[in-house]
């Protein structure tokens, strides 16, 4: 079975928060705050973390598509709808 669901989203991150936090949508792009430093993937993988159990989906199932060292990423949700993950989101950082 192949599997084509998939929501893309372009965010920007700010690492070396005190808590991990969805700040929400501000012109089509997604603000985060993550608790670990930009050091080594830390962030990276905080932010992988915490994405996948906010929205409730495996690990392996979200990718940074674009921009591993920088603070502006393009992320891939695979198995979600673009309007499942986007409704999720909203609902979540309030």
């Amino acid at each position: 079975m192949v599997e084509t669901e998939q929501a893309r989203f372009m965010l920007r991150v700010k690492p070396n928060a005190k808590q991990n936090q969805l700040l929400g949508f501000k012109e089509g792009v997604l603000h985060i705050r993550i608790a670990a430093p930009p050091v080594e993937g830390k962030a990276n993988d905080a932010l992988i973390k915490f994405l996948s159990e906010r929205l409730g989906v495996s690990k392996s199932r979200v990718s940074i598509e674009k921009g591993l060292t920088g603070r502006t990423k393009t992320i891939v949700i695979h198995g979600l709808s673009q309007s499942q993950a986007e409704k999720q989101l909203e609902t979540l950082s309030g």
